[in-house]
């Protein structure tokens, strides 16, 4: 065997071998698993909240029908929505955080 077709076969059998996961792609893994839900739920609610928010100043401006009042009530309940978004995302942020801390923090400490 040549030694373009042995570092051919290594090259592949690195592809298919059990690969260990080092302990900073671990924590970097860690650390967008605590991120990732609390932005998504972020997400949808602040745009479900802008869309609310934008059919009350639709129904408010009478561009849909004529309902104002109702238009403004609708709008408020939006602003509402888009309001408690972010305390909504810091609090799922915090609480997975609490959960995976002591996993990250250990894996730092011990690098």
């Amino acid at each position: 065997m040549s030694l373009n077709e042995k570092e051919i076969v290594a090259k592949i059998k690195k592809e298919y071998g059990s690969q260990e996961e080092s302990k900073v792609e671990r924590i970097i893994r860690l650390n967008k698993k605590v991120a990732r839900p609390a932005e998504i739920i972020a997400l949808a609610v602040g745009i479900i909240g802008s869309l609310i928010l934008g059919f009350g100043m639709c129904l408010a401006m009478k561009i849909i029908m004529d309902a104002m009042a109702l238009g403004i009530v609708i709008g408020c309940i939006g602003i509402s929505i888009v309001s408690v978004n972010y305390f909504l995302y810091k609090a799922i942020l915090k609480r997975r955080k609490k959960k995976y801390g002591d996993e990250i923090l250990y894996l730092a400490n011990s690098i």
